[in-house]
């Protein structure tokens, strides 16, 4: 996997911490926003890589959608830092496929302790409503979440 080395994406990098037991809104976007995920087998793929890390204790899903050219994902971290968890799930993924799936880096955002955890599920899984792809969530495959 290529690495980006420009000046912004090393600040990034470098400012980038993590903290176990803190909730994460994270975003990751397939290698030059190819619909790689419109593909139900690659689709399906990724969620069972996402689950499998998460029974080796390193998160809690707390809900997702894999959409064609991208993932969101909220999840709590429980072990190990976020930038290992993401490099380890896209890496696993990318293998998986037998090619490069994703583009260099994630966008983060820490959830506060006081945010409606429930209202950011339903905005993660109505992705699919807002771009177009279904007329309801309950239509699209490629997500979950632990309560809505």
């Amino acid at each position: 996997m290529l690495k980006d080395s420009s000046p912004a994406s090393r600040r990034l990098r470098a400012g980038r911490w993590s903290e176990v037991g803190r909730i994460y809104l994270v975003t990751a976007v397939t290698r030059d926003r190819l619909p790689l995920f419109d593909d139900f087998d690659m689709a399906r793929m990724l969620i069972g890589t996402m689950r499998e890390d998460q029974a080796r204790g390193s998160h809690q899903t707390l809900a997702f959608v894999v959409m064609p050219d991208h993932l969101h994902w909220l999840l709590e971290l429980k072990q190990g830092s976020l930038s290992h968890l993401i490099g380890r799930v896209k890496s696993l993924s990318g293998k998986r496929v037998g090619r490069s799936v994703w583009q260099d880096g994630f966008h983060d955002r820490a959830l506060r302790r006081d945010e409606d955890l429930q209202a950011v599920a339903r905005y993660i899984v109505a992705n699919p409503v807002r771009a177009g792809l279904v007329e309801r969530a309950g239509l699209y495959s490629h997500w979950d979440a632990v309560w809505l």
